[in-house]
């Protein structure tokens, strides 16, 4: 896809959402359940869209809620549900629509103390607290977040008992009720007046900031890091991290400056990502670029997209490559962690990098492959035997340092923190870091390119099976392996990796748009990285030839 020549630079005026036709759009419009588009969907993170174009608006927020509400009674769920919301802007009302509803079903909720912005790890963490020492009246969870979509998406997941993201039986049954809820013109759904709800007496105010920042020393070093006193940088990136980055660095005692605490729900402070987008990616070199221009005052800067769930590590040379960073936590991790256990595994999704694979060998440490999606690492992180879960989108969370769990969520401060006590402890920064691990492993090249696809190709893609493939060779190399189901856990990845000894290529059906992705990864350069690109196209378009596609 071409990058937008406005990619890099700060958003201009013409760009930025108007709120208030949002928000208004967000309780005018009125979905229609038979078109495909405005009905309640469910992807790896729950539900997405915008109000603007009748994916996001209040009823879709009513049904859903009623959804989980029934949902988690059949689950037998009766404690408290954590809820929090993000800075986009129809996060606000989203909130308010979930509060009249949960309260009139008589959920009890546990909200922010002020009313303010709660980060997914937080939530997560919370809700893990709750059911520490519990067997029964376990609490669970809703986050009202598009992550680190455009400014004018609204978002809405929920997380059961576990912490961690629903899975897909969960989030199929909450999405059918939900479609029905709305077919039936919202008959079922229960509902209260919202400052009923918010003075109710199930309604409790829940200190998130505290809960969070007070028990981080469990699973950061900090010693190392007020032993050092590095220059460090926090960008929140105008996300619900804003009120946490401050707490941190005054309880633990070291430097930190939080270079932007702006919260604007155009997020006009935001330069512009590859497509022209206003988005908060923080794995974004584009949408990064404020950041990165400050990287000489800082030994290392971190930023967090808008809930938090998402890193961006920035040094000397940059933003690091999201798939590097995991190499490089991976690998100080488990060298740095005596309380895990000795047979805790590495986790990670089946388009990260292969020097993930390299450095867990070298570890002695047992790989768990999984399909794309951080719910496949909760139960492993839950019963800790997976010390670390991450997802080459720069998503993950670890294990505390005596080897119970932290979170079942992405925690994206965790592993801005994790940056700066590497850095303290070893002097080295994890971009120096990373290119040891080159010298002893090769240097990789690794690159996601999108192509198009219409959804029957798509639908053929998500059911090939390795005998739908008949090369015996990629980019010179002889094929290896072919998989269509994660080693990790057996679980369908929804696509098709082939691996080579040299290199491999994972393409996977987008849920979103008319294209598949392709992600390709080289140990032989550039130059061959593009063949394997080019010929993972050719292949993939024989097979949709011969599906008749």
């Amino acid at each position: 896809m071409p990058v937008d020549p406005r990619a890099g630079k700060p958003a201009t005026p013409e760009m930025l959402v108007d709120v208030p036709r949002l928000i208004a759009a967000y309780y005018d419009e009125k979905p229609d359940v038979s078109v495909a588009t405005q009905k309640v969907a469910f992807g790896t993170s729950g539900h997405r869209g915008t109000s603007l174009q009748t994916s996001f608006n209040q009823n879709h927020i009513l049904a859903i809620s009623q959804a989980i509400c029934e949902y988690r009674k059949g689950e037998g769920t009766t404690g408290p549900l954590f809820l929090a919301k993000d800075t986009h802007a129809l996060s606000g009302p989203a909130f308010e629509s979930a509060l009249e509803v949960l309260l009139a079903n008589g959920v009890e909720v546990m909200v922010d103390a002020d009313l303010a912005f709660t980060p997914t790890p937080a939530l997560s963490h919370a809700v893990l607290q709750y059911n520490r020492e519990r067997k029964n009246h376990l609490a669970d969870g809703i986050v009202i977040t598009p992550s680190h979509n455009p400014p004018e998406d609204g978002g809405f997941k929920y997380n059961p008992t576990n912490g961690g993201p629903a899975d897909t039986t969960a989030t199929k049954w909450i999405e059918d009720r939900a479609n029905a809820i709305l077919a039936g013109g919202l008959k079922d759904v229960r509902r209260i007046d919202y400052q009923a709800a918010l003075g109710s007496p199930n309604t409790h105010r829940f200190d998130y900031v505290s809960s969070y920042v007070n028990d981080l020393g469990a699973v950061i070093d900090f010693d190392p890091i007020r032993n050092a006193h590095p220059p460090l940088g926090a960008d929140p990136l105008g996300g619900a991290s804003v009120a946490y980055w401050g707490r941190i660095a005054e309880k633990y005692g070291f430097p930190l400056t939080v270079v932007d605490q702006t919260v604007d729900p155009t997020f006009r402070f935001m330069h512009v990502d590859w497509d022209g987008k206003i988005r908060m990616d923080c794995s974004s070199p584009y949408a990064m670029a404020g950041l990165i221009a400050l990287r000489d005052k800082f030994k290392v800067a971190f930023a967090c997209d808008t809930d938090a769930d998402r890193h961006g590590i920035v040094g000397g040379l940059g933003l690091m490559n999201p798939n590097h960073y995991l190499a490089v936590a991976i690998n100080y991790l488990f060298r740095n962690r005596p309380g895990w256990r000795a047979d805790a595994g590495v986790g990670k999704t089946l388009v990260s990098s292969s020097m993930i694979d390299r450095v867990a060998k070298s570890l002695g440490r047992k790989l768990v492959e999984v399909p794309v999606g951080f719910k496949w690492f909760v139960d492993g992180l839950l019963d800790g035997s997976l010390g670390f879960g991450g997802e080459e989108s720069a998503g993950a969370s670890f294990l505390r340092r005596d080897g119970t769990v932290w979170t079942t969520d992405k925690d994206g401060l965790i592993m801005g923190l994790l940056a700066a006590e590497m850095l303290s402890r070893s002097g080295k920064g994890p971009g120096q870091q990373y290119s040891e691990l080159t010298l002893k492993f090769g240097d990789p090249v690794y690159e996601r390119i999108d192509a198009p696809a219409n959804p029957a190709q798509k639908a053929v893609l998500a059911k090939l099976s390795p005998s739908d493939v008949h090369e015996t060779q990629l980019a010179g190399d002889k094929i290896t392996a072919m998989l269509t189901t994660a080693p990790g856990n057996g679980a369908a990845i929804g696509g098709l990796k082939v691996e080579t000894a040299r290199g491999w290529f994972a393409a996977r059906p987008s849920g979103t748009e008319d294209v598949y992705k392709i992600y390709a990864e080289s140990f032989a350069g550039i130059e061959h990285l593009e063949r394997l690109q080019t010929e993972a196209r050719e292949l993939i378009s024989r097979t949709f030839k011969a599906a008749g596609t």
